[in-house]
């Protein structure tokens, strides 16, 4: 997949040349509806005779129209373009969003965005998708808009998994909830996240449980509920995914902890991780966090839940 990343203030022409089908959205999670879509576009692009095209932004819209917004994202722009390089797309352009940007109408963005810059000439629009200033316009709208510009607007059928439409906002509330079963059906993968190993109070070591503690999360992710999930590993350099039981929490047990932390007990693995990049991937939550009486009891929960673990993904 071709990245191209554009600046509408940059006068330069960014592309020529080849036409374009393509489709706008955020693709936060790239899920299993935004999948759907993306085939739609290579479709119309396959029968058109064009060349695939997505075109998604380098920072959520809102956190330019409300400075105190803090999104909660399924994926940051680096995952999301990793995912989206999966789809068999030809193209993705990231679009800087700005305020020059955000003041655009419907109208204004086909014609000097997807007519002039970047070539389309058929624009497939998710069932629920509007775009330009304020998005007061709809659907019979960009179709006016397009027949002088040369763009075919096309709607998109919307993709449904047991009667509910999937949306980055349903699978947002799967994963604050912990859970990451259904938020993987949604998605089509399991939930994931980033971060890089850290020193920690080595609390894991003396239970018994040497835990990886993982930091440096970007701030806008979505983590999952705090509990005990059964997650598999990825770390930098090391290519198979490695089975590990991880804690999202305050641990409760050693006393009140505002901050938050994420600690992976990784089976199969020992050494010094301190410094590498991971992945986590969510595959199910054992249990919600809790207290326990005795540093006794929390230990004997732990070989309960690695079991549980074992029993799943080993």
């Amino acid at each position: 997949m071709n990245i191209l990343r554009l600046d509408i203030s940059d006068p330069a022409p960014l592309l020529s040349g080849a036409a374009h089908a393509a489709t706008v959205g955020f693709f936060d999670g790239v899920h299993r509806g935004h999948q759907y879509l993306i085939e739609q576009v290579k479709t119309e692009a396959r029968l058109r005779q064009l060349q695939s095209m997505l075109i998604t932004f380098d920072r959520h819209p809102r956190q330019v129209l409300s400075a105190d917004y803090q999104p909660q994202l399924l994926s940051t722009t680096d995952e999301k373009l990793r995912l989206l390089s999966q789809t068999g797309v030809d193209t993705c352009v990231v679009l800087h969003f700005d305020r020059l940007l955000a003041s655009l109408s419907a109208q204004e963005f086909m014609q000097l965005v997807l007519r002039d810059r970047l070539n389309v000439r058929t624009l497939v629009t998710g069932y629920d998708n509007r775009f330009g200033h304020r998005r007061s316009e709809g659907f019979a709208d960009y179709v006016r808009y397009g027949r002088p510009l040369c763009i075919d607007v096309v709607a998109a059928q919307a993709f449904v998994l047991e009667g509910v439409h999937i949306s980055s906002s349903v699978v947002r509330s799967f994963v604050s909830e912990g859970e990451v079963e259904m938020a993987a059906r949604a998605l089509g993968h399991p939930y994931a996240v980033e971060g890089t190993v850290v020193h920690g109070e080595r609390v894991g070591h003396q239970l018994g449980f040497p835990t990886a503690n993982v930091g440096h999360v970007d701030p806008l992710k979505l983590l999952p509920a705090p509990g005990v999930y059964a997650v598999k590993v990825r770390l930098e350099g090391h290519g198979e995914l490695l089975p590990a039981m991880l804690n999202i929490g305050h641990r409760p047990t050693f006393g009140h902890h505002d901050q938050l932390t994420i600690e992976a007990h990784i089976f199969h693995l020992s050494g010094d991780l301190y410094g590498q990049h991971l992945q986590l991937y969510f595959f199910r939550r054992l249990r919600p966090e809790q207290r326990f009486d005795s540093r006794q009891a929390l230990v004997r929960q732990l070989h309960r839940d690695a079991e549980a673990v074992r029993q799943l993904l080993c």
